[in-house]
This record gives C-alpha cells, sequence and structure tokens, in this order.
C-alpha cells in the first residue's frame, strides 16, 4: 500500500502552495471578490501562467490530463488562501466535464485548447426553483427546431455565471421520458434569450440563469439525447471527492489560525495553549482532518486507477465525512478564539460563514447516506 504523493504531485502541491500564497493572497481579501471581474480575471491569469487549468484537459487538447489525486491537491492549496480561486478552478471543472467525456471532436476542439490556456470560464447550470437534490425533477425544456434547440426555464446556484464564458445547460428534451429525457447543452455568454441574475448567500455570490426562447445550435448539444443524466452523474462523481479536498484545506487553515491564536493569547497569566483543554481541542482537530485527508484521497486514488465500481461509495464517504468534520474543527477554531471569532474581518469568522454552504452542494450530506446505504447494500 503507498501513502505516500508521487514527486510530480509533490511538486504540483508546493508550485500551488507558493501560487496561492505569492501571488493570489494579495489579490483577494474576502469573498466579496467573487463578484468583482477584475479581481477574477488578475485570479484566472494567475492560475493560468501556472498551468492549472491544464488538469481538466486531456494531453490530446493541450493539457496535462485529468487526474483526481491532482484535481484534489489544487484545490486543497487553493481553498486555504481563497475562496475565489478554488471557486473559479471548481466551477470550471464542472462546467468543462461534460464536453470533456462525451462531447464531439469539434466541440473539444473549440473549446479543451482554450480551457487549457485559461481563456475560458464554465458555469454548470443544473440545480433549478423546484429540482435540487431531485435532478430528475428539472423542468427546463429544449425543443429542437430546424437546426436549433429552443430553451425555456430558470436555473439556480450557478456558480460564476455572470463571469463564465460558456455554460452547461441540463434540460428536457423529452418531459415524458422523466430523467432518461434530459440533455445537456453548451449555451454561450451573450446568446439571446439568456438573463444572468444574483443570488446574494452567506458566503459568496450565486447565479440565477433565466432561459426565454434561447435559441442553441444543434451542434451544441453535448452527447446525444438523454444523455444529460448521466453527464450530470458523472460530473458530481468526478468533483465531489475535490469538494472534499476543498473542506480539507479550510479546516487546516483554520487548524493554523486557532493554533496561531492559542500561541499569543494570555489568559489569567498564561499562554492559552498551555490549558489542557485547549491542547486536547488542538489534538481532536488535527486528528480528524488527518482521517478526512486520507479518505479523500483514497477515493481520489481509487478512481485515478479506473476502479469505478468502488469510487461512487468511497467519493461519498469522502465528500460526507470531510465536510462534516470540516465544520467541526472549524467551529472548534471560532470557540478557541472567543469572542474575536465571530469578528468581521477575522479568518475564522469568514470561514465559519464558507464551511455550511459544502455540506448542501454537489451532493447534500442526506444524499451522500442514502448513496453509501445503496452501494453498501448491493453487497448483502
Amino acid at each position: 500500500m503507498k501513502f505516500e504523493f508521487s514527486e510530480e504531485e509533490e511538486l504540483l502541491r508546493k508550485q500551488v502552495k507558493q501560487l496561492a500564497k505569492e501571488k493570489l493572497a494579495p489579490l483577494v481579501s474576502g469573498e466579496e471578490d467573487i463578484d468583482c471581474p477584475e479581481i477574477v480575471s488578475e485570479v484566472q491569469r494567475a492560475m493560468a501562467a501556472q498551468g492549472l487549468f491544464e488538469l481538466f484537459v486531456p494531453e490530446d487538447y493541450g493539457g496535462r490530463g485529468v487526474k483526481s489525486v491532482c484535481l484534489c491537491i489544487v484545490r486543497e492549496e487553493l481553498s486555504k488562501v481563497s475562496s475565489v480561486a478554488d471557486g473559479l478552478f471548481a466551477e470550471l471543472g464542472l462546467g468543462i466535464y461534460g464536453v470533456n467525456v462525451v462531447g464531439r471532436d469539434e466541440q473539444k476542439t473549440k473549446y479543451l485548447p482554450r480551457v487549457a490556456k485559461g481563456e475560458v470560464l464554465a458555469s454548470f447550470a443544473l440545480s433549478e426553483p423546484n429540482a435540487g437534490s431531485d435532478v430528475a425533477a428539472i423542468e427546463s425544456t429544449a425543443k429542437l427546431t430546424g437546426e436549433h434547440y429552443i430553451l425555456n426555464g430558470e436555473k439556480v446556484f450557478a456558480t460564476l455565471a455572470g463571469l463564465a464564458d460558456i455554460y452547461t445547460i441540463f434540460a428536457k428534451t423529452d418531459p415524458s421520458k422523466g430523467r432518461q429525457g434530459i440533455s445537456a447543452f453548451i449555451v454561450e455568454r451573450g446568446t439571446k434569450g439568456v438573463e444572468i441574475g444574483k443570488m446574494p448567500m452567506m458566503a459568496g455570490l450565486e447565479y440565477t440563469i433565466k432561459l426565454t426562447d434561447c435559441h442553441v445550435p444543434r451542434e451544441n448539444l453535448i452527447g446525444n439525447e438523454g444523455d444529460g443524466w448521466a453527464i450530470s452523474l458523472g460530473t458530481l462523481d468526478v468533483m465531489r471527492v475535490t469538494v472534499g479536498a476543498e473542506v480539507l484545506g479550510k479546516a487546516q487553515a483554520a487548524y493554523e489560525e486557532a493554533w496561531n491564536y492559542a500561541c499569543q493569547r494570555v489568559v489569567f497569566g498564561q499562554p492559552l495553549i498551555d490549558y489542557e483543554v485547549t491542547q486536547f481541542k488542538l489534538a481532536d482537530m488535527a486528528t480528524e482532518i488527518e482521517s478526512a485527508r486520507w479518505m479523500v484521497y483514497r477515493a481520489a486514488y481509487l478512481r485515478d486507477e479506473g476502479k469505478l465500481s468502488r469510487t461512487v461509495k468511497y467519493a461519498s464517504m469522502a465528500k460526507l465525512f470531510a465536510t462534516e468534520v470540516a465544520s467541526r474543527v472549524i467551529d472548534e477554531a471560532v470557540q478557541i478564539h472567543g469572542g474575536w471569532g465571530v469578528t468581521k474581518g477575522m479568518k475564522v469568522e469568514g470561514l465559519y460563514r464558507e464551511i455550511r454552504m459544502p455540506r448542501l452542494y454537489e451532493g447534500t450530506s442526506e444524499i451522500q447516506r442514502l448513496t453509501i446505504f445503496r452501494e453498501i447494500s448491493r453487497g448483502y
């Protein structure tokens, strides 16, 4: 059994860590920066210069090949410093996955080289006002008329949609078939009939996408009609492992903040870290982080090894456990900070707000538990 990163993976970790510390940290000061096009563009250029977007693209199209372990390494290091950079990276992976896997050669040639160079941002638009965990309940429709599909409907929680160049939109080409009637489309920014709206959140910013008689060229269908269900699940299966890596980064950042604060804060005549209760908290936090880290990277390793029959279960376990662990760790970090932990401008205060969302997106904790039980029950 192997419990270490390869030389290539370790080099990637050091590269991203240095990028995040030296170039990204000075660019971003808070989650509100995700709504600033100028800041997002600077972050995008800095990440592109390091070739990070090449990790979403096969070698044949100018990338380095898609490896789950590498994606997790990047997200863990980025999320320690910048939710803007991490969100940009993750949403690109979500938005381009369908083209990457089942897209036509023409689609891959048109978009993937530009993605690898960092010239294109993508957004993933699946959720709707009446369809979240129940993907089959989406109500958006796509009707083929001549050489165009006419799309109508509304999407919510579309991360970075206001800044993206392309959107992967899911709609029903045959509503009578339920989930088997869902198809996926590439919709480009500026297409007539697309209206983008803001959704201010507890942390960060999401967008709505309203589609009104939106004409999409027939060749922008990803795969075949009815492939949308498989594309959406395939996308989430790949990226939910990286959500575990994202929250690991946040938990680690909170842990380091708590450790440093405990060393500096003097209470009743001695540093907070000299008290046994603080030492126990820090020991438990470190143990949980390390446990979650191995679950995340094991799931990523299994996917890279092509052991897909086991990946679904372990990906859900990793996402569930890591998000729950990160929530506990960050809560304890706030507790160690006392009143300062809930003061605006403190690192742990921002992390406390940010950590709530990962337990909801890309499959809620309840959905992960259902998936885990379903996968385990197959063995009985």
